[in-house]
C-alpha cells in the first residue's frame, strides 16, 4: 500500500470539511430541485437552502444576504467586479484603476485585459522587499483621481496580511469604489464588509475547506455591476445561471463553521507553523523566510534555500510532500512568481522559493516529518552538487 504525501499546500486549495461534504451530498442526491423552480416542493426546498448560505456568507464577512451573488468562485467574482463596473466613456478620460502588482492573476490579468483593448489605465501601486504596500503611495495615487482600486486582503503566496480596513478608509476618502480578493483571508482572518468601506468582495470556497467551483462576491448597495453572463435573469440579473445548490449550500455551512471555529483554528495553525519554521532553521543552513512575518496568514510559511532550485527540491519530494514552489504556470510554461519579482528579490532567493501551507487538518506528526523530509532531500542536493 502506498502511503499519501503529506499535504501541506493549503494556500492551493482545503480539503473539503467532511461536515460540509455529508451536506452538499444531501443536495445532490435527495434535495436535488432547482431553486428557480416554484411550483413544487423541490424548489422550495433548494431555494430556502439557497437563502439559508447567503446568509450564511454574510454573516462570516459582515454583509448583507441581499449583498451576496454566488459565482463559480474567486476569479468570476473579481472578473465580474472589474469588468462589471469599468464603464468607458462616464467622463473625458479612460477610467483608471490602481492595483498592488501582488496581486493574484485573476485581478492582474483582468486589468491588463482591459488595458490592452484601452478600456482602462493602470497604475501599479508600489510593494517593499517583504511585500508590504506603501499607504502613503497609496493615498496619493487616490488623491489624483480612480475609478477603481484593487488590493487583496490576503496574499497567495507570501501570506502577507494587508490593512484592509485603512485602505478602505483611504479609499472612501476620495470616494473611490475598492475591489478587495478575500479569497485567501475569508475563514482565516476576521473581515468586515459593511464597516471597513470595501465595495466588491470576492471569496472562494476551496480556500475555506469548501468545494471547488463555487464561491461569491459581495456587492456594497448602491454599485450596481454590468453583467458578464445573460440569460434568466438570476440573482437579480447580475449573474444569470441555474444555481449550483449542492455548492451553495456547502459554501454556506463551509462558512458558518470557521465562523465558529476560526479563532481556535488559526491559533493551532499558527503554532505548528511557528514549529516547523524554527525546526527548519535549526537543521537547514541558509534558509531565508520571505514576505513580513509580523503579519501574515496563521498558515503560511513561505522560505528560499539558497544555493538549492526550488524545481530540484519538488523533484525528490513530491511523492512525500505537497508544497509548491509558488511559481506561476500559464500554458505549460513555469515562469518566475510575479509577487517574488515585484517585491525585487535576488534571483537566487526567487530561484529557492518554496510554499509551505498548512491547515486545521495538518497534525503535529505530519509537521516533524515534513522537516525530515525536507532536510533529507535538501542534504542529497547539496551532496550531489559538491561532488
Amino acid at each position: 500500500m502506498t502511503t499519501k504525501p503529506i499535504y501541506l499546500d493549503y494556500h492551493s486549495t482545503t480539503p473539503v470539511d467532511p461536515r460540509v461534504a455529508e451536506l452538499m451530498l444531501y443536495y445532490l442526491t435527495t434535495a436535488f430541485g432547482n431553486a428557480s423552480s416554484i411550483d413544487h416542493a423541490y424548489g422550495d426546498e433548494a431555494d430556502k437552502a439557497v437563502s439559508k448560505a447567503r446568509q450564511q456568507v454574510a454573516e462570516l464577512i459582515n454583509a448583507s444576504p441581499q449583498e451576496i451573488i454566488f459565482t463559480s468562485g474567486a476569479t468570476e467574482s473579481v472578473n465580474l467586479a472589474i469588468q462589471g463596473s469599468i464603464r468607458v466613456g462616464k467622463t473625458s478620460r479612460l477610467p483608471r484603476i490602481a492595483l498592488s502588482p501582488v496581486e493574484h492573476r485573476a485581478v492582474i490579468d483582468t486589468c491588463e485585459s482591459l488595458r490592452k483593448k484601452q478600456l482602462a489605465e493602470l497604475i501599479y501601486l508600489e510593494v517593499d522587499s517583504k511585500g508590504g504596500l506603501d499607504l502613503e503611495n497609496l493615498e496619493k495615487i487616490c488623491a489624483d483621481g480612480l475609478d477603481l482600486l484593487c488590493v487583496m486582503a490576503a496574499n497567495n503566496e507570501i501570506g502577507n496580511v494587508y490593512p484592509i480596513e485603512a485602505i478602505g478608509r483611504i479609499a472612501r476618502k476620495y470616494g473611490i469604489p475598492f475591489l478587495c480578493d478575500g479569497s485567501q483571508a475569508a475563514g482565516k482572518i476576521p473581515i468586515n464588509f459593511w464597516e471597513w468601506g470595501i465595495t466588491y468582495l470576492a471569496i472562494s470556497a476551496h480556500k475555506l475547506y469548501g468545494p471547488k467551483g463555487v464561491g461569491a462576491l459581495a456587492v456594497r448597495k448602491g454599485y450596481p455591476l454590468e453583467p458578464l453572463i445573460y440569460g434568466g435573469g438570476h440573482q437579480k440579473g447580475t449573474r444569470s445561471g441555474t444555481l449550483n445548490v449542492p455548492s451553495i449550500v456547502a459554501l454556506g455551512e463551509a462558512c458558518r463553521l470557521r465562523g465558529l471555529e476560526m479563532d481556535e483554528d488559526e491559533r493551532a495553525i499558527a503554532a505548528k507553523r511557528d514549529r516547523l519554521q524554527e525546526s527548519l532553521r535549526e537543521r537547514i543552513p541558509d534558509l531565508v523566510i520571505n514576505g513580513d512575518i509580523e503579519n501574515r496568514l496563521a498558515g503560511n510559511l513561505h522560505i528560499s534555500i539558497l544555493g538549492i532550485p526550488n524545481s530540484a527540491v519538488i523533484a525528490r519530494i513530491r511523492q512525500k510532500l505537497a508544497i509548491s514552489t509558488g511559481a506561476a504556470c500559464s500554458s505549460g510554461v513555469v515562469a518566475p512568481s510575479h509577487v517574488l519579482r515585484a517585491m525585487k528579490l535576488a534571483d537566487e532567493v526567487m530561484e529557492g522559493a518554496l510554499r509551505i501551507g498548512i491547515g486545521k487538518f495538518t497534525t503535529d506528526t505530519e509537521i516533524e516529518r515534513a522537516v525530515e523530509i525536507l532536510k533529507g532531500a535538501i542534504g542529497e542536493i547539496r551532496q550531489l552538487m559538491s561532488d
